[in-house]
Parts: C-alpha cells; structure tokens; sequence
C-alpha cells in the first residue's frame, strides 16, 4: 500500500495533475497492509474468560490464543494497554508449556514475548493470565452508574474503536487481524450479559454469582468485540430466520417499539440490497444510559447511547424519531460495511463510515420519504463544505500511523464528504450498476479485508465507467472544486462555459488541483445530461436559449457553484418556484460565494428574501443556520441588532401562517417548521417568542404534558437561554431527577445555553460534580463555549487533569480546542494553540491547528462582513 504523507503532498498533487489524477493504494495485501505488529504470527481463535469486579472496578481474565506462525520468528508481538499479564505460556509442535517472560511497553501499547530459539511456521497455542482496569469513561471495558426504580445501579458494557480492546484483552489489534473469538465471563446471577453471539451455557456458581459461555463469532477484527451486562431487559422480534433485540434498563419498553420495527426493516433491506444476507444469528441493539455518545457498531451487538437508539412515541419529538432511525440505519449497515467486509487499516476508515452513512440516507429515504431525508443531507453537507475549503482539511483517505491518529481520523471529512461523494458517484454511475458493483465487492471479500482499490475495481468492472480515476481524486485529494458557469447566447444556441478551481475560504491554494467531476446540467424544468469536466474548462451547447441554466440540478456533487451574474440572476428570479434540491442548493453555494469574499452579503440577503413562503423545513434549517453564523460574527458588534431584525422580520410572516397552536391535519414538516420559526425568534431577542417560552415552561412544570412533544425543545431551550437563578434552579433539579436520557441531555443544553455569565458558572462547575457522566462532561464545556468562550476557556485550564480523564479515545486529541469553536477572535486561536503544544501530543495539535485556522478565517469574515450588513439592512 503506498500512502501519501504531509512532506510529500504537494509532490503528489503535481503528478496527479501530470497524468489526469491522483491514483489509489493497490488492492488488500495482508503482508503490505500498515501497523505496528509484524506480519508473521497470526491468531486464529481467542478462548477468553474475564472475571469482573464491578465494585472495585477491576476484572482478572485469561485467554488460550490459537496462533499460527507463518514464517520462522524468535518474538511474538501483540497489543495491551493497561493491563498486567501474570503469566504466559506456549505449547505446540516442539514446545511444551515453554514459560515466556513478558516484556510489556506501555507507550507503544505492546506486549512481546523474546523466545531463544525461533519458531517454526506451524499452529501454536498461546495462554495468558491478566488483570486489568473497568474504566469510568468509554474506552475497552467500563462501567455506568444509572438510576433506575429510584434506586442506584450499575453496568457494565465496552467500546473498542479504534483501538481499546487491547484495554480488556492481549489481542493483535489491527484491523487486518481476523480471528474468532469465544468468550465467558462470571457475572452476578440477576445480571443477563450480551455478547456477538447468543449465550450458549449459563451455570450457577455459588455466592449469587454466575458464569455465562458465548457462542464462537465469525473471524473479526478485535475492536467488533462486545460484552454488555446488567440488569436488563429486551424485545424481540425475527426477521429473515435472524433474532433481533431491543436491549434496555428497566422501565423503557415503550420506547423499544419503534427501533425494533425499524431493525426488522432495515434488516430485510440490507439483505436484498447487498444480496448477501446478514449473516450472524442474532442481532441485539443495547441501549445503555451513559458515558458513551452515538453508537459503535459491534457484529451482533451494537451498543448504543440509549438517546440514540429509543423513540418514546407521547414525549419525544419528531426530531428524535428521525434522528434514532438514522443512527440505527447507520449502524446496521456497518454489519456489511465494516463487518463483514472492514478496511485493512484506518486510513480507509471512510470505508466503513462513509458507506454506513451513504446507506443510511438511502435507507431512510425508502423507509420514510416523508422526510426528504435527501434535503437534510443537503443542508447538512454545507457544514463539511466549508471545512473542506480551509487549508488544514484532509483527504477523506489520510495517512494514519498509529494509535492516536486512529481516533483523529473520526470527524467530518470521513463521514459526510465520505457519504457526499458516494452519492455523486452513485449518481453518475447509476443506482442499478452502483448496486451491481457492491454486491459483488461484498460477495468477494465477505470475512476479509480490503482498500479502496478493491471498492473502485468492482465499480469499474459493473458499470464500465473510469471509476478508480474519477474517484481516487475524490478521496486522496484534499479540498473540493469551485464550478465557475458562464453562458452567452449565440444563434438561437446556448453556449455554456465550465471552468473549475480548488475553491478555499482562507487563502487561495499554492497547488492547481483538478478533479474529475461529473457534472448534470441542464435547464429549469427541463432535462439534464452529464458532462465529466477533466480539465481546467471545457465548454458545451445547448439547443435553446429560453430556459434557465442549472447546473447540478439534483445537489449531488460535492463541489461550490458560482455563477455569472447574468446566469445567477435568471436563476434567482424564479427562486421560490424551483425544484426542492435547486432551491436548497442556489441558497448554499450563494452563501458560499460570501463567506469566500466572491459574492456581496446584500446579493444572499435579496435571495433569502425570496424564500418567506418556503415550505420545507430543510431549507429553513439552511438559510436560519447562515443568519446565526452573521449574528454570531455580530456579537457585541453594533450590528447585532440590525441583523437580528432582519431575522425577525423575514420569520414573522411565515410564522403568522402557522400560528401558535397546533392544528389538526397539518404535516408534521409544519409542526416541526413551528418550532424551528419559533426558536429562531427568541434567539433574535422577539420578545413575544420569549415571553411564549417563558409560560410554555411554567405550565410544564407543573404538568409536563402541557407542552407537546414538538414544541418541547423551543420551550426548555429558551427557558434556559434567558433564564434566571430560579428557572436555572428549576431546570437543574430537573436534570438531576430524570432517568431519562433524552431528557437529561435536553436539560443539559439549556443549562449550557445560558445567558448570564454567572449561571454559566454554575454549568461549567457541574462538569466536575461526581455523578456526572464522562460523555457528558466532554460535551459542557463546548456548549457553554459557544456563548462564553473565554469563561469556559480559563475553567478548563484549570481544571486540565480533571477533565481529560473524562474523553474517550475518539476525542481526546480534539476535546480542549473544542471549546473554542465558536470563537472570531485570533487570540482565542493563539491562546489554545499554545496551551495544546506545552500540554497535549503533536495528533492533538493537528486537531488545534484546524480549530484555530476556523477561527481566524471567521475573523477575517467578520471584518469583511460587517461593513456589508450596514451596508445591506441600514
């Protein structure tokens, strides 16, 4: 595999434009595949017996290793982290029960055995004797304290991406490491304990203990491993001869129903889209109450933020219900994406997220067009856009090199311009030979590894199209294209010219890259035909010159578009009467064209104005969320308010059109757009939003039913934002009486989203209170941030020991330069930029780097803006 570093970019990028685009990795080669752990001793089976003390916070294990030497070796190398290994023996051809002394190095997160004469290739058995730690935060085995009947309980339950099942077992973790593995392990008698597989033997033991025997999993990589147990309870139900399980703490069965009855969906689909069913016995969805964000997506046991997971159909928002099935869908098609089939190494990790987040658009678009889950994904994307166009973005495939670069390569760029590129890929190449192409990818390499390179060849092969040249300078170029689009009218024929350039919001790029990009363009209400602009520009006719020009009329292409002013003006005339996606996707690049300096903030306001009668929540969502980002460069500025007012003013005539109560038959898009129009209005200070909050919020606390569920956010979240000591005080009981998750969180980001700096205070100390789960302290500080940047600043240096023991791995490198986001000031960047170099490792000050480089590029925006709000709203 040959990977691209930093020192050799911009010689890459050279040859790449030198031969018409940058090429992929060869196809999956074990031998050739990155890591830390040599290549010539592999496991084959893990037997693995782990004893728990949940109140000490301590487990002892041990673990029988069936290896298989392939080349003559004097050293077998593993990974553990944290763990004490008591003794370690080998038997096989030519040794009996041969003694080993560990040689553990707890910085390279290794375990080496040094023998004095070399092995013989063959099969050898490995055993092992450990102790280890039950960690507070989610990382390897740990534990979460929740309530539950009003009484205190306790779990446990793992998460091991990227690499911390080293943290619960001595195992080859790396990726490319298939084994099997079969565990047990002694739990209290009233715990039910859930695994990969089902449970194949239970046996009382004496003292209220109990043993508990999993069957044998598939050959895996090590981080799929799972073990949850408690006191739990779960729904069934069955779908294409597989158990599937709802698993929870007690009292939440009602909010079981939906994800169940959305698991046996997706179930059946993913079954006959991948045409290679799903392939473990059983599937249990377990949902657990703290200390971990999102889901993991372990084979047969996804563990999920139970948030993430339940839908409680009296009280949760519609927002809920969309968000949990997309999370579900996401991680049930990790099962074939990263399960069945996993990349050789986390440098593809866009492999397996990117394609379980492509999926999961796709799935919710079957399941619940209703939705427009399509538009969501389009207002979403601007955010990764954006990111993309700085200097510090990276290739969806980046060089990964060891265990903290792992957990950096989690983030936006791998999941959403992963996803985004997929669906222009798919676009371009048509869904039957798209579909084709992966069915064969995943029949190949079932139970095995692969590149990109191994992806692009069955692509290639289904649709007969250049796919490993189109997309390998999608995923190994860093950045995105600017679509310049001129026309002119020349006898009767339209003659359309398209041009592309790296586009950047900070500085233009030193290197001229190209993509190939596959472009659909065509004329409002007519057809669209696709062009692939390899090249610098390339010019194209059209029969007529009556209709508007569009181009990428569907928003499937991960790139800006900046139109003449002519062609944009066209455009921007009809705007209110365009297809959904064109709407979504003028309003976007015309943003885009501001916040880069290429266009002036009064030409995105006259088209904003264009949009008061918009009917769909999404475009909404787009246009609401640039005006906050303008209200934020504003803050403390004297044209805050100017621009505030704009806001009230371009809301309250849709608003007026919904009303306050609900009514009956109307669309849920309505409902949800009530709230969406409502909050937008208290947080541009509408004293009438307020005040309706502010009594919305009284009644619910007395009767929290009063307030329906769609409403629930508005209501609690400008409570909080405006609050005083008593409402604060209301708000924090609250918090801490729920057993609910969804709640506490809701709870939580009005407590953060408080105003008065003094309250402020209040939230940012709760972050040290001894209850507090980890997840939830990772996610305070930011949130507060977001309105008192320096305040939440100076707390978390103060509190630096405290706070790092509550991140995962995922996190870690990105937690303390979270919390300064939000800022515009370049000395916020300096100041965390310099704290993160003296504290924290070079992967952190990678993550630092980008934040501060956001930073700085909002301040320049600031500058640049503010004068044209005066401008534009005088």
């Amino acid at each position: 595999m040959r990977q691209i570093h930093a020192t050799q970019a911009a010689a890459a990028a050279a040859l790449a434009l030198a031969i018409g685009g940058a090429h992929a990795e060869a196809p999956f080669s074990f031998a050739a595949t990155p890591g830390k752990l040599p290549k010539d001793v592999v496991p084959l089976q893990y037997a693995a017996h782990l004893v728990p003390d949940i109140g000490a916070h301590t487990f002892k294990g041990s673990e029988m290793v069936e290896i298989e030497v392939l080349k003559p070796t004097s050293k077998i190398m593993l990974n553990a982290d944290r763990l004490e290994i008591a003794s370690a023996t080998l038997s096989g051809k030519g040794v009996d029960q041969l003694k080993l002394s560990p040689v553990l190095d707890r910085e390279q997160q290794t375990l080496a055995f040094n023998l004095d004469k070399p092995l013989a290739p063959g099969k050898y058995k490995l055993a092992l004797e450990f102790s280890g730690q039950i960690n507070r935060e989610g990382r390897g085995l740990f534990y979460i304290n929740y309530k539950a009947s009003e009484r205190d309980k306790k779990m446990i339950a793992t998460t091991m991406e990227p690499t911390d099942a080293r943290r619960l077992l001595p195992t080859w973790d790396e990726p490319a490491f298939r084994a099997s593995f079969k565990l047990t392990v002694d739990l209290p008698e009233n715990f039910k304990a859930f695994s990969n597989t089902p449970v194949e033997k239970q046996q009382k033991l004496g003292d209220g203990k109990q043993r508990v025997s999993f069957a044998v999993t598939p050959k895996m990589p090590s981080y799929l491993v799972v073990l949850v147990a408690g006191e739990l309870d779960r729904a069934t139900a069955r779908q294409d001869g597989v158990d599937i399980g709802v698993v929870t703490t007690e009292g939440k069965e009602r909010s079981t129903a939906f994800p169940l009855a959305s698991a046996k969906g997706l179930l059946r689909y993913y079954n006959n889209y991948f045409g290679t069913p799903y392939p473990l016995a059983k599937l249990d969805l377990i949902a657990i109450p703290n200390n971990i964000n999102g889901a993991m997506e372990n084979w047969g046991g996804i563990v999920y933020a139970d948030s993430a997971l339940l839908y409680d159909p009296e009280t949760s928002p519609e927002v809920v219900k969309k968000t949990t099935f997309s999370i579900n869908a996401h991680e049930i098609a990790h099962q074939w994406f990263g399960n069945l089939v996993t990349m050789a190494w986390w440098d593809n990790l866009w492999l397996n997220e990117g394609f379980a987040s492509w999926m999961a658009a796709k799935a919710t678009e079957h399941f619940h067009p209703e939705w427009r889950p399509y538009l969501d994904g389009i207002a979403e994307r601007e955010g990764v856009l954006n990111l993309d166009a700085r200097k510090t973005t990276h290739p969806i495939q980046s060089p990964v090199e060891n265990e903290a670069q792992a957990g950096n390569a989690f983030d936006a760029i791998t999941y959403e311009k992963g996803q985004a590129f997929l669906r222009m890929l798919e676009a371009y190449l048509g869904e039957d030979a798209f579909r084709k192409g992966i069915r064969a990818y995943m029949a190949r390499h079932q139970y095995s590894n692969t590149t990109s390179a191994d992806l692009w060849s069955a692509l290639e092969k289904a649709s007969g199209k250049p796919v490993e040249k189109l997309a390998s300078d999608w995923t190994t170029q860093p950045g995105h294209p600017l679509i310049s689009v001129s026309q002119s009218c020349e006898n009767g024929k339209r003659k359309v010219t398209l041009s592309q350039e790296q586009f950047r919001l900070d500085e233009p790029a030193l290197d001229k890259r190209l993509w190939n990009v596959p472009l659909q363009v065509g004329t409002v209400g007519g057809k669209a035909w696709y062009t692939l602009l390899s090249g610098p520009s390339t010019t194209l006719t059209q029969a007529g010159c009556d209709a508007a020009l569009v181009v990428d009329p569907y928003s499937v292409g991960f790139f800006r578009i900046h139109y003449d002013p002519a062609s944009f003006a066209a455009l921007a005339g009809q705007a209110a009467k365009l297809p959904d996606t064109t709407r979504l996707k003028l309003l976007g690049d015309t943003w885009g064209m501001v916040a880069a300096g290429r266009m002036h903030l009064e030409d995105y306001l006259m088209l904003v104005s264009k949009y008061g009668d918009e009917p769909r929540l999404a475009v909404w969502q787009s246009i609401l969320a640039n005006l906050a980002t303008l209200d934020t460069l504003a803050r403390g500025e004297p044209e805050q308010p100017l621009i505030r007012g704009f806001v009230r003013n371009f809301i309250k005539p849709k608003f007026a059109q919904l009303g306050w109560e609900e009514k009956a038959g109307e669309s849920t898009e309505d409902r949800e757009l009530r709230a969406l129009l409502a909050t937008a209005l208290a947080r541009a200070g509408d004293e009438s939003a307020i005040a309706q909050a502010r009594t919305r919020f009284a009644r619910y606390l007395d009767d929290p039913s009063s307030v329906s569920p769609v409403m629930i956010d508005f209501v609690i979240n400008t409570a909080g934002r405006y609050a005083d000591a008593a409402i604060y005080d209301a708000l924090a009981a609250r918090a801490m009486a729920t057993t609910s998750t969804e709640e506490r969180n809701r709870f939580g980001r009005a407590l953060s989203a408080v105003q008065d700096p003094a309250l402020a205070a209040r939230t940012l100390k709760s972050a040290l209170a001894p209850g507090m789960p980890p997840n939830q302290v990772t996610s305070i500080l930011p949130s507060v941030g977001r309105e008192h940047v320096r305040q939440a600043w100076q707390f978390a240096v103060e509190h630096r020991d405290e706070l790092i023991k509550s991140t995962d791995s995922t996190n870690r490198n990105r937690a303390f330069a979270s919390i300064v986001s939000a800022s515009a000031n370049p000395q916020d960047a300096q100041v965390m930029e310099d704290f993160v170099r003296e504290n924290f490792g070079p992967d952190a000050l990678v993550e630092a780097q980008r934040v501060g480089n956001g930073i700085r590029i909002r301040a320049q925006q600031k500058a640049r803006l503010l004068p044209q709000v005066r401008a534009a709203l005088k």
